[in-house]
């Protein structure tokens, strides 16, 4: 025989069912609300400084930080690039730093690649404003200070070669070889550029349909002697800007193959 319910007892379970809808905040008609994720994945931002133990410091040219889709951030500090993974709930971003590259930079981008490792790290609170985007800790010691950064053109764009490609591997730059060789694809029909030691110069064909560019090679080059590490980039290079290429431009990365899948990749320099 069932026990019939008393109005006390009912008006108790409405009360205690309006506060279990309230942990999250009320929307109309006091049903509860969840605050939507921020929308990150399929970003790119500039890092413009970053702020570690109450200490801010300016970001160098080139740092940068790409939210991935699948979950991921990479990025670069102004010397080395760096990967991490990144869970979003709401407006926190936890951030779990997985890998760095190894290359050797000057104390000054040495000490800010530190200093960003350490800021963007562990569950920070995000707030996007327009192009703006802060990420700060709980506490308010650590942060960083992002702006949105806009995909760069194929042509005209300095492309500052950071990589190579061979099948599926890539590879950073041999060595010593790193910082000068870049690649500018003009509208008026050359390619030009630097092979990591001397400039170069040659005509070129972009097809965009097929996602091609044809170097009319070989390039015209300055004679210029160099350390063994540049002049060994150089002929890597200057063996691959002769003949058709396929391309492929995410954001600001550019990726050059040949049919053998030998190739580079090159970010776009900022714009000075």
């Amino acid at each position: 025989m069932k026990t019939p319910r008393t109005p006390l007892a009912a008006a108790a379970l409405v009360l205690l069912l309006a506060a279990c809808g309230t942990e999250g905040g009320t929307g109309s008609g006091g049903a509860a609300t969840v605050s939507p994720d921020l929308p990150v994945a399929g970003t790119h931002w500039t890092i413009g400084a970053v702020t570690v133990d109450g200490r801010r410091s300016t970001a160098p040219d080139g740092a940068r930080v790409d939210f991935e889709k699948n979950g991921r951030a990479r990025g670069n500090s102004g010397c080395n690039t760096f990967g991490a993974a990144v869970a979003v709930n709401g407006d926190t971003l936890t951030v779990s730093p997985q890998e760095v590259t190894e290359i050797g930079c000057p104390p000054d981008r040495q000490r800010f690649e530190q200093e960003l490792l350490k800021a963007f790290s562990g569950r920070l609170k995000g707030t996007i404003e327009g192009d703006r985007f802060t990420l700060d800790s709980a506490d308010g010691k650590n942060g960083l200070e992002l702006t949105s950064e806009p995909a760069a053109p194929l042509r005209g764009t300095t492309w500052k070669v950071d990589g190579l490609v061979s099948g599926k591997t890539a590879a950073s730059l041999p060595a010593g070889g790193e910082g000068k060789a870049r690649i500018v694809i003009g509208a008026d029909g050359r390619v030009s550029g630097n092979l990591g030691c001397n400039n170069f110069s040659a005509t070129a064909r972009v097809d965009e349909k097929a996602r091609t560019l044809t170097v009319d090679g070989p390039a015209a080059t300055t004679r210029m002697m160099c350390a063994s590490p540049q002049m060994t980039l150089e002929t890597k290079l200057y063996e691959l800007l002769d003949g058709p290429l396929g391309y492929r431009l995410d954001h600001r990365t550019l990726t050059l193959t040949d049919a053998s899948g030998e190739g580079l990749t090159a970010v776009a320099a900022p714009a000075q």
